[in-house]
């Protein structure tokens, strides 16, 4: 019985899908992602079913592509825009101003002035700094603070520290900003990426429960929205539960903290949109021993950490790989392409690549449509930008 986890294409799309893929993508320079739309638009729609009540606001970070932008604008999503690059993205394809929150808690003066000037009133925030700069440049808009969590670490991409604050600092926040003519809106969480504890929701819940009535009770606001973040699963090597046990058991947290009036509510989905939708396709560029007694094989692709695959680092995401070989399989180091050490996916977690796997080969590289063009760098070693296909 082999050591390595035997990976089923099965597992994670329909066959006649994988295969159009790989039809599609086969005299087409590697690497490169082919994205199915048609899975994109499923996803959103497994979405909305599952959490009827809810605001998506896709995270446009995940993956900008134009026809993942067209497909979600033509579905009425909202958008979730990180930075003014962004918003001119979405705004290209004809979305409304009141379907826009910019979410990044760090933001230049000149972009939130350039945010409202198109008419977006809906803006994050977590430091005091941020408040008054968005008192003087998005007068009387829609302010959420967002907290910082507890739970990250079993995220496979925690989010922690860098973003929210203590919530205590947040109803002084809300407090200060309602006081500058802004309208304090709501509070908003992110229990990590890939977030496997559903249990790290009912923790975020309760705090923001918390402060809605101490906000309520004790300096008269009322508060209208809880922003959730994202955190919901995509198809990895290391399987989630479905999506509709964590909107079971989400959509219970909530009811119990909110007995009465459910705030609204706003969704930040992005990896579990769109990942499920790609496959990355790259080749073997070299297969190399590091001593010659050794029987551990270098596998080096032409894809790697610096080429849309940075989220290997220190192997948080481990996505599934299949080949056109079906021998048996073989303990193996994988690594990308350039002049850099650090440019090695897998080598501590022994992922299991055919024995009788060759140069020239292709690597399929499963559950990547979000995440990697976003990610690849523009010119390291001279490699371009992964590029992106969209069927």
């Amino acid at each position: 019985m082999s050591q390595f986890k035997s990976i089923k294409v099965t597992d994670y799309y329909e066959l006649s899908r994988f295969e159009r893929i790989k039809q599609f993508a086969k005299h087409k320079p590697t690497p490169c992602v082919v994205i199915d739309t048609e899975i994109i638009a499923a996803q959103y729609d497994e979405m909305t079913k599952n959490f009827p009540f809810a605001h998506i606001y896709y995270a446009v970070k995940a993956n900008p592509g134009a026809p993942i932008l067209a497909l979600l604008h033509q579905k009425s999503a909202n958008f979730d825009i990180a930075s003014i690059y962004e918003l001119e993205m979405v705004m290209a394809h004809g979305v409304s101003c009141d379907r826009i929150s910019f979410g990044n808690t760090i933001k230049k003066r000149q972009d939130v002035e350039a945010f409202y000037e198109r008419g977006v009133r809906l803006f994050a925030s977590d430091s005091e700094a941020d408040i008054r700069m968005l008192a003087q440049a998005a007068p009387g808009s829609r302010v959420y603070v967002r907290i910082l969590t507890v739970g990250n670490d079993t995220a496979d991409w925690p989010l922690s520290r860098k973003f929210g604050c203590q919530p205590e600092m947040a109803y002084d926040l809300l407090v200060l900003a309602q006081s500058l003519g802004l309208e304090a809106y709501g509070v908003s969480f992110h229990v990590g990426s890939q977030q496997r504890d559903i249990g790290a929701w009912q923790v975020a819940i309760n705090q923001v429960a918390q402060l809605f009535t101490r906000l309520s009770e004790q300096a008269g606001i009322k508060l209208a929205m809880i922003n959730m973040g994202g955190g919901f699963p995509a198809n990895y090597l290391d399987k989630t539960q479905a999506l509709a046990g964590y909107a079971q058991a989400i959509t219970g947290y909530l009811s119990q903290a909110f007995p009465e009036t459910m705030p609204k509510i706003i969704l930040e989905p992005g990896r579990s949109l769109i990942s499920n939708a790609g496959v990355l396709i790259s080749e073997v560029v070299l297969i190399s021993h590091k001593s010659s007694d050794s029987n551990e094989r270098w596998v080096f692709a032409d894809v790697g950490k610096f080429s849309g695959l940075i989220e290997t680092l220190d192997e948080a995401i481990k996505f599934p790989i299949v080949t056109d070989k079906h021998g048996p399989l073989g303990a193996c180091v994988i690594a990308g392409p350039t002049c850099d050490s650090a440019d090695i996916m897998y080598e501590h977690y022994r992922y299991g690549l055919p024995q009788d796997l060759a140069i020239g080969d292709k690597l399929y590289w499963l559950t990547t449509g979000a995440y990697t063009t976003t990610y690849s760098a523009v010119c390291f070693n001279g490699f371009p930008p992964l590029k992106d296909y969209y069927l």
